[in-house]
Protein backbone atom coordinates (compact mmCIF):
# COMPACT_ATOMS: atom_id res chain seq x y z
CA UNK A 1 0.00 0.00 0.00
CA UNK A 2 1.62 3.31 -1.04
CA UNK A 3 1.97 5.88 1.71
CA UNK A 4 3.50 9.26 2.50
CA UNK A 5 4.99 10.25 5.84
CA UNK A 6 6.41 13.28 7.57
CA UNK A 7 7.18 14.17 11.15
CA UNK A 8 8.44 17.23 12.96
CA UNK A 9 9.26 18.02 16.59
CA UNK A 10 7.42 21.03 17.99
CA UNK A 11 8.46 22.99 21.08
CA UNK A 12 5.00 23.08 22.65
CA UNK A 13 2.75 20.85 24.69
CA UNK A 14 0.72 18.17 22.98
CA UNK A 15 -2.45 19.99 24.08
CA UNK A 16 -1.40 23.22 22.38
CA UNK A 17 -0.51 21.40 19.14
CA UNK A 18 -3.81 19.50 19.28
CA UNK A 19 -5.82 22.72 19.64
CA UNK A 20 -4.23 24.22 16.53
CA UNK A 21 -4.73 20.99 14.58
CA UNK A 22 -8.42 20.41 15.36
CA UNK A 23 -9.73 23.97 15.29
CA UNK A 24 -10.30 24.23 11.55
CA UNK A 25 -11.37 27.86 11.82
CA UNK A 26 -7.76 28.82 12.68
CA UNK A 27 -6.24 26.96 9.73
CA UNK A 28 -6.55 30.07 7.57
CA UNK A 29 -3.92 31.72 9.79
CA UNK A 30 -1.24 29.09 9.34
CA UNK A 31 -2.17 26.21 7.01
CA UNK A 32 -1.54 26.57 3.26
CA UNK A 33 -2.13 22.87 2.54
CA UNK A 34 -5.60 22.15 3.99
CA UNK A 35 -8.56 24.52 3.93
CA UNK A 36 -11.87 24.33 5.78
CA UNK A 37 -14.79 24.73 3.36
CA UNK A 38 -17.57 24.52 5.97
CA UNK A 39 -16.82 25.59 9.54
CA UNK A 40 -20.25 24.33 10.64
CA UNK A 41 -18.98 20.76 10.20
CA UNK A 42 -16.78 20.18 13.22
CA UNK A 43 -14.33 17.33 13.57
CA UNK A 44 -16.35 14.54 15.17
CA UNK A 45 -15.83 10.82 14.80
CA UNK A 46 -18.21 9.45 12.16
CA UNK A 47 -18.95 12.88 10.69
CA UNK A 48 -18.23 13.95 7.14
CA UNK A 49 -16.39 17.25 6.76
CA UNK A 50 -15.79 19.41 3.71
CA UNK A 51 -12.20 20.40 2.96
CA UNK A 52 -9.94 21.40 0.12
CA UNK A 53 -6.21 21.11 -0.32
CA UNK A 54 -3.51 22.83 -2.29
CA UNK A 55 -0.54 20.53 -2.82
CA UNK A 56 1.76 23.27 -4.11
CA UNK A 57 1.45 27.06 -3.78
CA UNK A 58 -0.45 28.62 -6.67
CA UNK A 59 -2.16 25.36 -7.60
CA UNK A 60 -5.94 25.22 -7.83
CA UNK A 61 -7.56 23.76 -4.71
CA UNK A 62 -8.94 20.22 -4.78
CA UNK A 63 -12.14 19.76 -2.75
CA UNK A 64 -12.97 16.54 -0.96
CA UNK A 65 -15.34 15.33 1.74
CA UNK A 66 -13.64 12.90 4.09
CA UNK A 67 -15.27 11.10 6.98
CA UNK A 68 -13.58 11.34 10.39
CA UNK A 69 -12.86 7.74 11.38
CA UNK A 70 -10.91 8.28 14.60
CA UNK A 71 -10.73 11.16 17.05
CA UNK A 72 -8.67 10.57 20.19
CA UNK A 73 -8.34 14.01 21.83
CA UNK A 74 -4.73 15.08 22.19
CA UNK A 75 -3.45 11.97 20.44
CA UNK A 76 -4.85 11.09 17.02
CA UNK A 77 -7.10 12.38 14.26
CA UNK A 78 -7.85 10.25 11.25
CA UNK A 79 -10.09 10.65 8.22
CA UNK A 80 -10.76 8.77 5.02
CA UNK A 81 -11.87 10.10 1.65
CA UNK A 82 -12.63 8.01 -1.38
CA UNK A 83 -13.77 7.96 -4.94
CA UNK A 84 -14.52 4.73 -6.80
CA UNK A 85 -11.28 2.76 -6.90
CA UNK A 86 -9.22 5.16 -4.75
CA UNK A 87 -9.06 5.60 -0.97
CA UNK A 88 -6.94 8.22 0.80
CA UNK A 89 -6.50 7.96 4.57
CA UNK A 90 -4.93 10.83 6.56
CA UNK A 91 -3.56 10.10 10.02
CA UNK A 92 -2.36 12.88 12.33
CA UNK A 93 -0.65 11.57 15.45
CA UNK A 94 0.86 13.51 18.36
CA UNK A 95 3.51 12.01 20.64
CA UNK A 96 4.74 13.66 23.82
CA UNK A 97 8.54 13.55 23.64
CA UNK A 98 9.42 15.70 26.64
CA UNK A 99 8.20 18.58 28.73
CA UNK A 100 6.47 20.94 26.28
CA UNK A 101 7.79 18.96 23.29
CA UNK A 102 5.58 17.13 20.84
CA UNK A 103 6.30 15.02 17.80
CA UNK A 104 3.73 15.69 15.06
CA UNK A 105 3.31 12.83 12.58
CA UNK A 106 1.25 13.07 9.39
CA UNK A 107 0.83 9.92 7.33
CA UNK A 108 -1.27 9.24 4.25
CA UNK A 109 -2.15 5.74 3.08
CA UNK A 110 -3.54 5.08 -0.38
CA UNK A 111 -5.44 2.02 -1.57
CA UNK A 112 -7.78 0.85 -4.30
CA UNK A 113 -7.23 -0.28 -7.88
CA UNK A 114 -6.95 3.34 -9.15
CA UNK A 115 -4.00 4.00 -6.81
CA UNK A 116 -1.48 2.85 -9.41
CA UNK A 117 -2.82 5.53 -11.78
CA UNK A 118 -3.50 8.42 -9.35
CA UNK A 119 -0.68 8.06 -6.82
CA UNK A 120 2.24 8.58 -9.24
CA UNK A 121 0.70 11.87 -10.45
CA UNK A 122 0.27 13.36 -6.95
CA UNK A 123 3.04 11.69 -4.91
CA UNK A 124 5.74 14.40 -4.90
CA UNK A 125 3.34 17.35 -4.69
CA UNK A 126 1.32 15.70 -1.91
CA UNK A 127 4.48 14.97 0.06
CA UNK A 128 5.58 18.58 -0.39
CA UNK A 129 2.17 19.69 0.92
CA UNK A 130 2.17 17.56 4.06
CA UNK A 131 5.75 18.62 4.85
CA UNK A 132 4.78 22.28 4.38
CA UNK A 133 1.80 21.82 6.70
CA UNK A 134 4.07 20.32 9.38
CA UNK A 135 6.47 23.28 9.19
CA UNK A 136 3.58 25.77 9.27
CA UNK A 137 1.98 24.07 12.27
CA UNK A 138 5.32 24.15 14.10
CA UNK A 139 5.80 27.85 13.36
CA UNK A 140 2.23 28.75 14.33
CA UNK A 141 2.25 26.86 17.62
CA UNK A 142 5.72 27.99 18.66
CA UNK A 143 5.32 31.67 17.74
CA UNK A 144 1.56 32.26 17.82
CA UNK A 145 1.68 33.62 14.25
Amino acid sequence: MPSLYTEIDINASRGKVWQALVHKETWKYWNTFLYDCDSRRSLQQGREIWLSLRRVPGEEQTEFQPRVTLLQPGICLQWVSSIPGFVDEHIFHLQEIGRNRTRYIHQENFSGFMTRIIFPTIRQDELQGIRRMARELKHYVETGR
